[in-house]
């Protein structure tokens, strides 16, 4: 079992209280503001659902999927839609989504694991379709408090998707934690453009 999915599973619903009412909006709408109104999205490592619920509450369908089982259990029941249970790595949609939203979620893979995943990201977003991503500030990749992390500043950033010639950054800030008590950690977000 991978470390990062068991902790998720043993520590499902203190992870969703955690998060569930945490208010992302600003990042949200700069997300939608670049989409189609009828564009499908994709919330890869949906987590609580937060992100899944507030989409469809703007009218956008969205198709959720996370790695650990009981997160999807329990994102199912707040979602209202299937929560499928998938990891990043078996991706295999082509030309299918308008944007993609992983919102701290990718950041759990090692580097090497990451470059492939984002390209099964580019194939599966239709043409100028975009990625909303965020990673932890700073230069650690390792295990930290029972999961892995790949952190990122803009610069690390740059250079590694310098890989991936057919996505571009179109947009990047930094952000505090928005939640409570935890304002000091910051976070790179990143809107990626196919």
């Amino acid at each position: 079992m991978d470390p990062t999915i068991d902790y998720y599973n043993l520590n499902a619903e203190n992870f969703i209280e955690s998060t569930q009412n945490v208010d992302m909006h600003q990042a949200q709408d700069r997300f939608l503001r670049l989409l189609d109104e009828n564009a499908l999205i994709l919330d890869f490592g949906c987590g609580s659902g937060r992100d899944t619920r507030y989409f469809m509450d703007k009218g956008y369908q969205v198709t959720a999927t996370d790695g650990s089982a009981e997160i999807c259990r329990l994102a199912s029941i707040f979602t209202g839609i299937a929560v499928k249970e998938m990891l990043f790595q078996e991706l295999d949609d082509i030309n299918t989504y308008g944007g993609i939203w992983a919102c701290s979620s990718i950041l759990h893979l090692p580097k090497n694991e990451l470059l492939l995943v984002i390209r099964k990201m580019c194939n599966a977003l239709k043409d100028t379709g975009v990625i909303y991503t965020s990673f932890k500030y700073g230069d650690f990749e390792g295990v930290r408090n029972g999961r892995y992390f790949t952190d990122f500043n803009e610069d690390s950033f740059k250079k590694f998707i310098a890989g991936i010639p057919e996505i571009t950054i179109e947009d990047h800030w930094i952000t505090g934690d928005v939640r409570p008590g935890r304002g000091d950690e910051r976070w790179l977000n990143l809107i990626l453009r196919k």
